[in-house]
């Protein structure tokens, strides 16, 4: 499941990212996609490429990793997000939900670090 208004546009020193055409009321649910989970060993594979900055890590112990499909993988990064992402391991689902209200226009970020409320340094540098 995809918002129909959610959209990839150019995202100011950040490359692409991904924006709303319309208002979201906070608590809403914007997202829900599958993921393709890799073994230790494959997402070991995965971190010698472009594609390291698009994985998660994944499972209990951290050491799978997963693409995730549909926009996921697209939205950037901010210490004060609007949303925030849950994994679901036995279904293989992320589900990105809004935890603010975000306004027509606004680019949707939440925290690489998993918790929106965590602000330790992330393993690259941020403007």
């Amino acid at each position: 499941m995809l918002l129909p208004f959610l959209v990839i546009a150019p995202s100011e020193n950040r490359g692409r990212g991904v924006f709303t055409t319309k208002n979201i009321p906070a608590g809403t649910d914007i997202e829900i996609s599958p993921v393709i989970e890799l073994t230790p060993k494959e997402r070991k594979q995965i971190e010698g490429t472009k594609l390291f900055h698009y994985i998660f890590e994944w499972g209990k112990s951290k050491r799978k990793g997963a693409m995730a499909l549909g926009y996921v993988s697209m939205y950037n990064h901010s210490f004060e997000p609007n949303c925030e992402y849950e994994m679901d391991y036995e279904s293989g689902n992320m589900t990105v939900r809004t935890i603010k209200s975000v306004k027509k226009g606004e680019e949707l970020f939440f925290s690489y670090n998993g918790n929106p409320d965590d602000k330790s340094p992330l393993w690259f540098a941020t403007t």
